[in-house]
């Protein structure tokens, strides 16, 4: 009886330390947000990323039972707000826990519902404050390891060292350098490098949307090719159709260097050096009118 009891003490005593040692499940809705929470809770977590494939459109994404499960089962969850993924606020709501953790990037970034441009990890102040809040979260999850969270997360700030000196150069040798853009998926990194965006906003949203954009604004765009006003075109890759298409096309007649843009991370990348290859893209293009239209893993080609 008394090794009964032994073996079952023994056997409850490795369930608890299993238990205990399990790794803690995140998720990032976008796979850049997922690749971020992946560096910073290494190897202490397990991260899946819901939406991660670069050659499909996020705005037409189908919640599969399988997701909805992935996210009722996640203790920490990462979504990017401003209406981009609201379909995962209505899965969180639909499988409510109080336990779980869930940073969304608008209110990190204390924006309004209004704020007009969705693709906040081009900002390059919006990938040091989600290290923040993944590293203080994860320490609230396991508090044992928040000391090597708070490590990771200056890490990954260092990490973005050259990009930040990228920007600031590219807007040094290159102030308000005129591009056009299909959608403003790249917006806030060529804000920040100093450019100036030449398509009217309007265009911008009405194709981010899936609406018909005004024969103006058309217009105004085709002339910023054919008067080589543009002298960058940043193309977004990942929503296409016959009208940026017929952009892409104008671009290429008239010379002007493309730059492509990704609304979810290109694969066999980090994110530091997935914008590291952005804005080195942005520079080649205007110092010697390379075009790089699509990322390989690590650099531009």
């Amino acid at each position: 009886m008394r090794k009964s009891i032994h073996i079952l003490i023994a056997a409850l005593t490795l369930t608890v330390s299993a238990t205990h040692a399990a790794p803690i499940s995140a998720i990032g809705i976008e796979n850049q947000y997922a690749n971020v929470i992946a560096q910073i809770g290494s190897p202490y977590i397990t991260v899946t990323a819901i939406e991660s494939d670069p050659n499909t459109d996020p705005h037409s994404f189908e919640v599969s039972p399988k997701i909805a499960a992935q996210i009722a089962a996640a203790a920490l969850i990462v979504e990017n707000g401003l209406g981009y993924d609201d379909w995962a606020d209505k899965m969180l709501a639909a499988s409510p826990n109080p336990a779980r953790l869930v940073i969304d990037v608008q209110h990190l970034r204390n924006l309004p519902d209004e704020a007009p441009n969705p693709h906040l990890w081009y900002d390059p102040a919006t990938m040091p404050a989600v290290a923040d809040a993944v590293a203080a979260e994860l320490g609230k999850l396991d508090p044992a390891h928040a000391a090597a969270f708070q490590a990771n997360a200056a890490k990954f700030k260092a990490g973005l060292t050259p990009w930040l000196q990228s920007i600031a150069a590219f807007k040094a040798k290159y102030p308000n350098l005129s591009v056009a853009v299909t959608e403003p998926v790249g917006n806030y990194l060529l804000t920040a490098a100093g450019a100036r965006i030449l398509t009217p906003f309007t265009l911008q949203t009405a194709i981010m949307n899936g609406t018909d954009p005004a024969p103006q604004d058309v217009t105004a765009q085709n002339s910023l090719f054919t008067t080589h006003q543009a002298k960058i075109f940043v193309y977004n890759q990942q929503v296409t159709d016959p009208l940026t298409q017929s952009f892409l096309a104008l671009a290429h007649a008239n010379q002007i260097p493309v730059v492509g843009v990704y609304e979810t991370m290109p694969t066999g990348i980090n994110y530091q050096d997935w914008m590291l290859a952005e804005t080195t893209a942005l520079d080649k293009a205007a110092a010697t009118g390379q075009s790089t239209e699509s990322l390989s893993p690590g650099s531009p080609h």
